[in-house]
């Protein structure tokens, strides 16, 4: 009889170009997939619904891709700290194989497995699959973590890339015996209906392995050679819609690296190159967060930059109500935000805007916003959603932090015929574009759709941020 190698799936809900369960594959045919739906998890109070939706649908999908190459997914419900090791030692398992994960939450709990795993006698394996390069591997000249993205980008960019893992084939099931005793070990039926439930909304794009790489290739084939260009036009589908895929893996970063690489080679001009290298930079922001949460784990409690852990922040409860339900008086920042509310997505151009938003014309403190984007965002990831958020309130890594958006300038820009705010505030769908972009709309209309008027002045509070950012700091901007 083959050993028995668990594979704990986390954020790698593929069967394609994963690494530690490919690894599993190599030193046995009997690898049987394990998730533990995680209270300390689905529990917490920025569980956004549309990622417990997403995820379920990931999950239904890859219980019927193990089902089809005869071999069996495992779904636990409670504490991974106990559950893994009990369902590991029930079925006489060799070892636990998982991908690491660079979450605070997620490498305390890894360590706990690990160490209740080994107390039992059975082996515990971990691999680095979400990242084309693992922080160890990235480094200043002077041997510490990056945090800046234009170096880290130059050394990143640098480096090989690994080729996508093969896919998992050719596996072994359970035998009955052994599925009885995962059952008594707590093992049981996907509550997909459950977890589905928890979203009333339909997700802005479809769960699971498959989609997500047609999804790949459909982008590829066409929208990534105008990426540059059109990428911050909130209007036109011009990104890849990837990051829920990538944020629970239903996609291999190695797999989507792979695509990029053939996209250049089909480039026929300076501006598709250069459109496909910006995606490509797009990725290593990506795992520039992930590094920096890995190697400065207290930014997910706070700011980076010292002089705005007591920020004087105004935090007025009607504000931040007002920001959450799209009921500013600004359109573009009124539009992102009910795009955000009904959709579980948001555009990221957007995301900049509503961020700057509420920290800089509303002065509240950014970990409001980082919090509520959690709560409804599909793609929804610490690091990225803390990056992002730290370096819109000017309290992260950027080395010119202080940078404010002007809602008015960014609607002139990025949705110059108003298609996006009409879109999101049908309210306003008779105005012409001049008053949707500019915001000037006149007290008799605001009244005639129901809109309301600016809760701030624009150029107020600018001056009043820059001056309470200049006293924090103590010195000049």
């Amino acid at each position: 009889m083959s050993d028995i190698i668990l594979f704990w799936h986390r954020r790698d809900l593929r069967l394609s170009d994963n690494v530690g369960l490919a690894v599993a594959r190599e030193k046995t045919p009997k690898v049987a997939g394990v998730f533990c739906l995680d209270p300390n998890i689905l529990n917490r109070d920025d569980l956004a619904p549309a990622r417990v939706k997403y995820m379920a649908g990931c999950l239904q999908e890859l219980q019927q891709r193990y089902a089809e190459i005869g071999a069996n997914l495992l779904i636990l419900q409670g504490d991974p700290r106990q559950a893994i090791p009990a369902l590991a030692a029930a079925l006489s398992a060799k070892a636990v194989y998982w991908n690491l994960d660079i979450e605070p939450y997620s490498r305390e709990r890894d360590k706990a497995v690990s160490e209740a795993l080994r107390y039992k006698g059975i082996a515990a394996e971990t691999f680095w699959d979400q990242l084309l390069h693992s922080p160890a591997e990235l480094r200043t000249g002077s041997g510490v973590p990056y945090t800046v993205y234009t170096p880290f980008w130059k050394n990143w960019s640098a480096k090989g890339k690994s080729q996508p893992a093969p896919d998992l084939q050719n596996a072994e099931p359970l035998t009955e015996k052994e599925l009885l005793a995962a059952r008594d070990a707590g093992a049981g039926e996907l509550p997909w209906k459950e977890l589905g439930k928890a979203c009333e909304n339909p997700l802005p794009v479809e769960p699971g392995e498959r989609a997500a790489k047609e999804m790949l290739e459909e982008f590829c084939y066409r929208a990534i050679f105008d990426y540059q260009e059109q990428r911050n036009f909130p209007a036109t589908a011009g990104t890849s819609m990837l990051s829920a895929a990538l944020k629970f893996g239903a996609i291999g970063i190695r797999t989507v690296w792979a695509a990029a690489k053939d996209a250049l080679k089909q480039c026929r001009s300076d501006e598709t190159l250069a459109s496909v290298k910006t995606w490509q930079q797009e990725l290593a922001w990506r795992e520039f967060y992930q590094h920096a949460m890995y190697h400065f784990p207290e930014l997910a409690s706070g700011a980076y930059r010292q002089h705005f852990k007591n920020f004087p922040w105004d935090d007025r409860e009607d504000h931040f109500q007002a920001w959450c339900e799209g009921k500013t008086g600004y359109p573009m920042v009124d539009a992102a935000m009910r795009q955000l509310n009904e959709t579980g997505w948001m555009h990221n151009r957007c995301r900049m805007i509503v961020a700057s938003f509420l920290t800089k014309d509303l002065i509240i403190n950014w970990q409001w916003g980082e919090k509520y984007f959690m709560q409804k965002l599909v793609d929804g990831d610490l690091a990225a959603n803390n990056g992002g958020w730290q370096w819109s309130a000017s309290s992260g890594m950027d080395p010119k932090p202080l940078r404010i958006f002007n809602p008015a300038t960014q609607a002139q820009k990025f949705d110059p015929e108003g298609e996006y705010i009409r879109q999101w505030l049908p309210e306003l769908s008779s105005l012409d574009a001049e008053y949707l972009v500019t915001g000037k709309i006149s007290p008799s209309d605001l009244e005639a759709c129901g809109y309301p008027a600016p809760i701030v002045d624009h150029n107020q509070q600018q001056r009043r941020f820059k001056a309470l950012y200049q006293e924090q700091k103590g010195g000049s901007i």
